[in-house]
């Protein structure tokens, strides 16, 4: 009687009760070991990310960035000190150089020039040759012998031939056409003024008159530079330069 009910309920509970075998398989056999094939490992560990931990690794940490100003600031610091030393070196030595070229200047009598500093010696050789310049280039036909006299009185040295040379035409056509040739000094500047030596520069106007039957005027501008020295109480051209080679 007890063995039929003890069969009874072994057979309800293998009903009720899920099959091991679907769910864990077959068991293991008493002291045996589990196969190493079917042994489940844990999965290693992820490799990690290189490019997040060198986008980590490349970012400047927040002191970083708060010491990049005071490293600035640091520098123009000590650099700006060694500029402006440098400069002030500089400034010295051309204001050396300049004052050496000065005494130079000063200490050389070639090349000291009245004309900057001596305003009556300068306004005498303008007005002198000034009217030097108008006499010996103005000419008449009807009296030629006042155009020598004045190339005698105001010429010396080379001057002499060129004014010669200059006038040799006026000279020729003159007593054909009847030419009367006035020049008249505009302006004049003194070059360069030393002692009993001068040059300037002088601007001046010329009118060419033809006096015959059918009377004409033409009008001209002139610009050229003479060399002139000083005789006692006269300047002289000594020389004529037209600016022509």
């Amino acid at each position: 009687m007890s063995t039929t009910r003890h069969l009874v309920n072994r057979r309800r509970r293998l009903a009720t009760t899920p099959s091991r075998t679907a769910e864990t398989g077959p068991e293991p056999v008493a002291g045996s070991t589990a196969d190493p094939a079917t042994t489940t490992e844990p999965d290693p560990p992820a490799a990690p990310d290189t490019a997040t931990e060198a986008s980590i690794d490349a970012d400047p940490a927040p002191e970083a960035l708060a010491d990049a100003p005071r490293a600035r600031t640091a520098r123009l610091r000590i650099t700006l000190p060694a500029v402006l030393c440098a400069l002030t070196v500089l400034l010295g030595a051309v204001a050396v150089w300049a004052f050496a070229s000065a005494s130079s200047l000063r200490d050389e009598p070639a090349r000291q020039n009245a004309a900057l500093t001596d305003i009556g010696g300068t306004s005498e050789v303008k007005g002198r040759i000034s009217e030097a310049v108008g006499a010996v280039f103005s000419y008449d036909y009807a009296s030629p012998a006042r155009s020598d006299r004045a190339a005698s009185t105001y010429l010396t040295g080379r001057a002499v031939q060129q004014h010669k040379d200059m006038l040799a035409d006026v000279r020729e056509q003159a007593p054909k056409q009847k030419l009367v040739l006035t020049t008249t000094v505009t302006e004049s500047g003194v070059e360069f003024l030393d002692g009993d030596r001068a040059r300037l520069l002088i601007f001046a106007d010329q009118s060419n008159t033809r006096t015959g039957k059918d009377e004409e005027t033409t009008y001209a501008a002139a610009m050229f530079a003479v060399d002139a020295v000083r005789r006692g109480d006269t300047w002289l051209i000594a020389a004529i330069d037209t600016f022509t080679r």
